[in-house]
């Protein structure tokens, strides 16, 4: 899923009410653009609510330009030009590019072009691959026998070189060595700004999450106009939560009489005291339509909400909820207007079924829907779209590219962030930047995973979801439940408390299961407690600092838990002897797990090896 970010509200486009069928008339040349740059761009302007023209044929070179193009040139309000490498070797583009410069002359006709990883010279000075277009008709006109004809393409060729030097002296945007999707959004912004298009609330592009918005979409029509139904979208952080609920909420939000999207709730609240003063003071402008005076009591402005939203159907979407005490204020008790939905999203299955609302309307109806993660196919789709602009690697990346997609498992915010850190890089720096991400324990996302690990309400469970991460993924979970009571860790209500908060998931065969970003944040945790000196932390998994901190006798009170496998060393080709002396466990008097595979113990009546 990619999200080119919320731009503003309001109502359809403007086109019409200036006399013009279309905002923009796209130019381009399809073997360049077509599915990659111009596809996007095009779903972009449409998705804010911006008429955009497009035409869905190719044309054979040397034919006239269709009367249908020249027609949607004059109706537009502006053109875009994705100047490419090949644009100048097609005479329609050539063709539409007068044209547009003409309608520029005779109106307020606004024109953007885009440097679409060309030079602003080379199109000003025909150099480069304009140029070779440009000689390759020179050809074709020389080689004409009939000398109207020849005098025509003359005539033509005269007209595109002035074209090519006028539209290079326009400001627009450059795409080289730029993130494609932020030269996408500028644009976009550029023509709400230049032609005043009143923008509806983005659509956030979503890519492999079509089987989402289709059950939520189905789920919408099911629902009952004479009660309120309630959906609680569930995930880890980074799934794609958000941009699910507001891309829903952008495609249904007309079909109500008024319509809210509180986004961001959790930071929101953290960050001042007032934040969640603010939240009700949008939701009561959002309903009622006009500026409400602020009060400085949640309970005053939950009475207020209470009121209006017992009058009508309202379409309420509440983003990135952590309490109990953020969802009694945004819904009171008393009720909705029949037909009303209320989406919530949300880390803590929990919450939803324990806030004030759905305790005192029998009438409710809730629906939870889990998102996963994506397939290895829209993986490499997303990845993709923001390394290249593509569905697909680039030549020579197909290996490289499989290698993240299988370190992510499916995470569209690891995808999204790993793509865009690799945009325009080399394969040498992809190969680099996948061993450094195995190799180190941190990732790029670790912030928004851990807010679903400080959000955990009690140390026990805090301690838990580390105890597994360090050393318990892929055991039985009755295995890790007899081990961890003996240690004093509360399994009975940990265990699901970690599975609400989609921390833990249980997998078909019993066992404890996590996805290994979250594995890794949970590891990236203890090792902050001291990144250098290993035996001063709580928990040892990494098997070559196990064996320095026994060989060494380093261990203290401090560790909780302790992994050594000597076979795995050897397979990562690290030469030690296989002997530990038992009394390097000597000072470690708060050990409560202790793993040794393949490991020689000496200090005790006999030596032994323990597996």
């Amino acid at each position: 899923m990619v999200v080119l970010s919320e731009l503003f509200e309001g109502s359809s486009s403007s086109s019409s009410t200036h006399g013009h069928i279309y905002d923009i008339f796209l130019s381009f040349r399809g073997l360049d653009t077509r599915n990659n740059f111009t596809a996007y761009l095009r779903k972009a302007l449409m998705d804010a609510n911006i008429t955009t023209f497009l035409d869905g044929e190719e044309i054979e070179t040397g034919e006239d330009l269709k009367p249908e193009l020249e027609s949607a040139i004059k109706a537009s309000r502006a053109s875009v030009i994705v100047l490419s490498k090949n644009y100048a070797s097609s005479t329609w583009c050539l063709d539409e590019l007068v044209l547009i410069l003409e309608q520029r002359m005779k109106s307020n006709h606004v024109v953007i072009p885009i440097f679409y990883h060309v030079e602003p010279t080379d199109v000003r000075k025909q150099q480069s691959s304009f140029g070779d277009a440009m000689a390759k008709h020179r050809q074709t006109m020389e080689s004409e026998t009939n000398a109207n004809k020849r005098s025509k393409w003359a005539q033509k060729m005269d007209r595109w070189k002035k074209a090519l030097t006028e539209v290079a002296d326009i400001k627009g945007k450059d795409v080289n060595g730029r993130i494609e999707p932020e030269v996408i959004e500028e644009i976009v912004k550029d023509v709400y700004h230049r032609l005043h298009v009143p923008l509806k609330s983005r659509l956030p592009l979503l890519i492999g999450m079509e089987s989402s918005v289709k059950f939520i979409t189905s789920w919408l029509k099911d629902a009952s106009s004479h009660r309120v139904n309630i959906l609680t979208i569930l995930g880890m952080g980074g799934i794609g939560k958000t941009s699910l609920a507001k891309y829903v909420y952008g495609l249904h939000c007309r079909e109500f009489h008024t319509a809210s999207y509180i986004g961001d709730i959790s930071r929101r609240c953290d960050e001042k005291f007032s934040g969640l003063l603010d939240l009700q003071k949008q939701l009561c402008d959002d309903i009622s339509k006009t500026a409400s005076i602020q009060v400085h009591d949640v309970s005053t402005y939950t009475s207020k909400i209470e009121n209006l939203v017992a009058h009508k159907k309202v379409l309420l979407v509440l983003d990135d909820i952590d309490s109990l005490t953020q969802l009694d204020a945004l819904l009171g008790s008393n009720g909705f207007h029949p037909g009303s939905i209320v989406i919530v999203t949300t880390k803590d299955a929990w919450l939803t079924e324990s806030c004030a609302l759905f305790k005192t309307n029998l009438k409710l109806k809730h629906t939870k829907h889990m998102l996963k993660g994506l397939s290895q196919i829209d993986s490499q789709k997303l990845l993709c779209f923001h390394a290249f602009m593509s569905n697909n690697p680039n030549e020579g990346y197909e290996e490289v590219s499989e290698n993240f997609v299988m370190y992510c498992e499916g995470h569209p915010l690891a995808l999204e962030i790993l793509g865009k850190s690799l945009h325009n890089r080399d394969v040498a720096y992809w190969e680099d930047r996948i061993k450094w991400l195995k190799k180190e324990t941190g990732s790029p996302i670790n912030n928004v995973l851990r807010m679903s690990f400080d959000s955990l309400p009690s140390e026990n469970d805090k301690e838990l979801f580390k105890h597994i991460a360090c050393f318990f993924v892929g055991i039985d979970r009755d295995v890790a439940e007899t081990i961890l009571k003996a240690c004093d860790i509360d399994t009975r209500f940990g265990i699901t408390n970690l599975i609400d908060n989609c921390l833990l998931s249980i997998g078909w065969n019993n066992e404890l299961t996590m996805h290994q970003l979250l594995q890794k944040m949970g590891r990236s945790i203890v090792h902050e407690e001291s990144p250098d000196k290993p035996w001063k932390r709580s928990r040892l998994w990494c098997h070559a600092e196990s064996f320095k901190v026994l060989k060494r006798k380093k261990g203290k009170g401090n560790l909780l838990g302790l992994a050594l496998d000597m076979q795995m060393l050897e397979k990562e080709k690290l030469r030690v002897s296989m002997e530990v002396k038992t009394d390097a466990l000597g000072d470690m008097d708060n050990l409560m797990l202790l793993q040794l595979n393949y490991v020689n113990l000496l200090g005790l009546t006999r030596t032994f090896q323990k597996k």
